[in-house]
């Protein structure tokens, strides 16, 4: 079997991205998932999107970890496959499509894409943390020195740690001084600390806003592979109207064969 791939990266968090709309690609296979998703063995990338006909919306977007398993939803990637909806010609400037987690709008302009994100009606505290979900479940943690900072090892103690099996993403953030935040992810399913977390970005935004860190409901949060804006609207703890704005583009394409 053959399949035209196409590899598209958000702010450095990268997908191998396969239009599926003729059913395909084999989405049972979880080893193959896997070996693409290598770095070594494989094209590369932090997981993989298949984009899919959807009878109500423009498209729908089934995510899959690097670890080969389907994922919940990832911001980056939703960003990235509006870019590759609107390069396959499927919408223009604006879509509404269905993840995992329910119905999304976006819009494009050039490079750029703006997701609205699900609500967030529950933000748990923890002692030195916090804890929601943004579509994916994260942990939000203030750290001092995050450049030199061993996201890895405390991420990973953390991850299963903390949440058991089923896991957390894991986040850690510091003020910047241009006015936002700076962030390092350690993503489950990758298991590893990836250079974007797009859902993360939006946790750090709205938890940084919840603990009374910033004032403004426009948040620029610097990752790893870029920087990215999250805007919301708050309403009695209950956050709505949520968007992530980044960049998200077009790396190459290639054949894949199984």
């Amino acid at each position: 079997m053959e399949n035209t791939f196409y590899k598209y990266q958000g702010t450095g968090n990268d997908f191998v991205m396969i239009d599926n709309r003729k059913k395909q690609f084999d989405k049972g296979n979880a080893e193959l998932i896997a070996k693409i998703c290598h770095r070594r063995f494989g094209v590369g990338a932090d997981g993989l999107i298949l984009l899919e006909n959807d009878d109500n919306t423009d498209f729908r977007m089934v995510y899959y970890n690097a670890d080969g398993n389907e994922g919940s939803m990832c911001g980056n990637g939703g960003r990235c496959i509006v870019a590759f909806a609107h390069f396959l010609n499927i919408i223009q400037e604006k879509t509404v499509f269905i993840a995992v987690d329910g119905l999304h709008e976006a819009t494009i302009v050039g490079d750029i894409v703006s997701l609205k994100m699900t609500d967030v009606g529950e933000i748990k505290e923890k002692s030195n943390a916090l804890f929601m979900n943004t579509g994916s479940p994260h942990h939000v943690q203030m750290v001092k020195g995050l450049p030199s900072f061993d996201v890895v090892k405390e991420g990973a103690r953390m991850r299963y740690g903390i949440y058991g099996e089923k896991g957390s993403n894991i986040n850690f953030v510091e003020p910047n001084d241009k006015g936002g935040f700076d962030i390092r992810t350690y993503e489950r399913g990758v298991e590893d600390e990836t250079l974007s977390c797009g859902t993360g970005v939006t946790a750090v935004a709205i938890g940084m806003y919840h603990l009374g860190y910033t004032k403004e409901k426009t948040i620029p949060v610097n990752a790893l592979g870029g920087n990215l804006e999250v805007t919301f609207k708050e309403n009695n703890g209950v956050y709505s109207d949520i968007y992530l704005q980044g960049e998200a583009k077009q790396v190459f394409k290639g054949e894949l064969t199984w």
